[in-house]
Parts: C-alpha cells; structure tokens; sequence
C-alpha cells in the first residue's frame, strides 16, 4: 500500500477522528518505527511502517464496530480522566467489550444517556462534524416551570459565550408538583453539540438544569437499553447516522452486550 497521511491512517485504524489524531501527533505521542514524529503532514505506510500510540502498535486491519451505551450519571465520556474518575472505556472493559475504542462526541460527567462508540475514525467524523448537524435529543428536569415566552427563546436560539446557539425543537413535556414548588421535565433537540449547551440554554432563561438525560442520537434511540449498558448499532442505525451501508462483517459482529428488555411503567417519569 503507498503511503498516506498519518492522521488519515490513524482515523482509518480507529484510534481517533483525523482532528483528534492531529492532537496526538502535535502532543508528540505518535511514532514511526521507533521515531516520535510531531508534523502534521506526516506520511506513513501502514503495510510496512511500525507506528504507535503512546507505545502500543496500531492495527491497521481491525474490523470497525459501532457500540450504543446508556451512559450513567458519573461516568467521564472521555478515554481516561486525570481524578481516575470512571470512564466510558472503564464500563466496556467491564462488559468483555476489548480494543481500542473511544466515545464520539461527548456527554457531561453529570448528565446520562446514549453515546456512541466507535473504533472508525471515519465513521467518528461523519457524525460529529458541524456541517451535517445531526439532531440530538435530551430530556432536563429543570427548576421551576418556563413560561412560553421563555421555551421560544430557546427554540430560536439564545447567546452562549457570544455566539447564538441554532434554533432547536423545544416542548414542555410536563409539570412536576413538589413540596418546594413545581419544576419541569422539557424536552430539546438540538442540531449542534457545543460544550454544555443544553444546561447553559437553560441558565439563560434562568430555570437551570437538576438533571439531564440524552435520548436520541440522530434517528437512533433506545429506551429500554440499562444505565450501563451496551449493545452494538444495527445496520439501520448505522446507515441512518451516516448515510452509507457498512460491510457484511461488521454486520455479522454479535452485540456486546445485550440489554434486558424492560418495559417502562406507566406514568413513571423520566430519571
């Protein structure tokens, strides 16, 4: 094979979407047989080439998987966390899922719901990039009830460190009496995922958010899926993220790790 961009094959080999693996090669934990290479317009070969990541060598022939998991509160979506906080990776490694995978995009340490994972680089960038603004949906029990004045604001876009957010879908789902007032469980979809959006959305119409949950990524939901849990896309969410078909055996891969179905109660709300 001739030789391409590193950060192309290191996106091709799964390790992380083309931007992240520029990060890797400018934060010198990239190698080329042995030599720690920091241009971001490196070459490699990967049939003949030894390159490594923080020391383990990169396969270039893994096949690519597509995980869905029910991300529980406390948990970092992130590969490692400085506080040794839990991590996504913490929860497949305890589920028997191995191989290098990393979450795609991201979902705050407390909020909870789907997040995708993925060893295609490839796959990673069609998902997250700005320009295809996929919908993600959460639902955020927030404090007090908003008026419809204030839902508006948020549908057609509020400022956030100077920069107005797109208009998003927003509904009031439902009123939450309690002992200290009533709250409000509302429901969004936005079509960009800025860090922390949907709280601070929130905060600007001053009904900040007690708790937050993601339930749909793109056309892909699942509410029977356990905190914690993980299980592989099907074909149809695949292509319905990107748009393409994926290969026969990526769609012959058994799930990880399935879900007990069980049946939400009626009337019971959201956590």
């Amino acid at each position: 094979m001739s030789v391409i961009r590193l950060n192309k094959l290191l996106s091709q080999a799964g390790v992380a979407s083309r931007r992240l693996a520029d990060e890797l090669i400018a934060q010198g934990r990239v190698s080329i047989n042995g030599r720690v290479v920091q241009e971001l317009g490196e070459k490699a070969d990967p049939d003949a080439d030894d390159i490594r990541v923080d020391g383990r060598r990169i396969k270039t022939d893994t096949p690519r998987r597509y995980l869905l998991m029910n991300k529980p509160r406390g948990v970092m979506s992130t590969r490692s966390d400085p506080h040794q906080r839990r991590t996504v990776i913490d929860l497949l490694a305890a589920a028997g899922v191995r191989g290098y995978f990393y979450p795609v995009g991201r979902l705050d340490y407390d909020s909870e719901g789907l997040i995708l994972l993925t060893n295609d680089g490839t796959f990673a960038e069609r998902v997250t990039h700005p320009r295809y603004e996929l919908e993600r949906t959460y639902e955020a029990l927030v404090l007090g009830v908003p008026d419809d004045r204030s839902l508006e604001r948020l549908r057609r876009g509020v400022v956030i460190e100077g920069r107005r957010t797109l208009p998003a879908d927003v509904r009031l789902v439902r009123v939450l009496e309690g002992r200290e007032g009533a709250n409000a469980m509302i429901e969004l979809t936005l079509r960009e995922g800025r860090n922390r959006q949907v709280r601070e959305m929130c905060r600007s119409i001053a009904h900040p958010v007690e708790r937050l949950r993601r339930t749909r990524i793109g056309g892909v939901t699942d509410r029977h899926l356990r905190p914690g849990a993980i299980r592989d896309l099907t074909p149809a969410e695949i292509k319905a993220l990107t748009g393409t078909s994926v290969p026969r055996s990526t769609r012959e891969r058994p799930a990880a790790s399935r879900p007990s179905r069980q049946p939400r109660r009626p009337g019971r709300p959201p956590r």
